[in-house]
């Protein structure tokens, strides 16, 4: 892999998005698993699961990804892929951390949206794989 070669090169701030999210969703999961115990509902603490474990899966799906390029996938379709899935990261997760945590109720719309994000780049992850020659 050179810089000669665009092609074969990483998708790398999808690369750090991806560790810097699974860093943190580890972080999540320990405050939630205990410090969040005696403080929420048994159901906010699925919920708080719930975005945790979303997370993981797209911080890891990020990550690999980002290396995709270098397998000869297309790196557009890629970059968008991640691109997805950061935003759904961001909506999902995020909202239902925050609905978790503060209790405002009118962010559980913006919870779907974040889940048709990461559809959309598991839709583009597939479309990427059919492309390669």
């Amino acid at each position: 892999m050179t810089a000669a070669d665009p092609g074969t090169r990483i998708v790398r701030w999808a690369l750090v998005a991806g560790a810097v999210a699974g860093l943190l969703a580890v972080m999540a999961g320990a405050f939630g698993a205990h410090g969040l115990r005696h403080v929420v509902s048994e159901r906010g603490l699925e919920v708080f699961q719930t975005a945790v474990s979303y997370q993981m899966y797209h911080a890891l799906a990020l990550v690999a990804g980002s290396l995709m390029p270098a397998l000869g996938l297309p790196r557009k379709l890629l970059t968008l892929a991640c691109g997805f899935w950061l935003a759904g990261m961001l909506l999902f997760s995020g909202s239902l951390y925050l609905l978790v945590l503060t209790g405002i109720h009118w962010l559980g719309p913006v919870t779907p949206v974040g889940g048709v994000c990461f559809m959309v780049g598991w839709v583009l992850l597939i479309v990427a794989a059919l492309k390669q020659p």
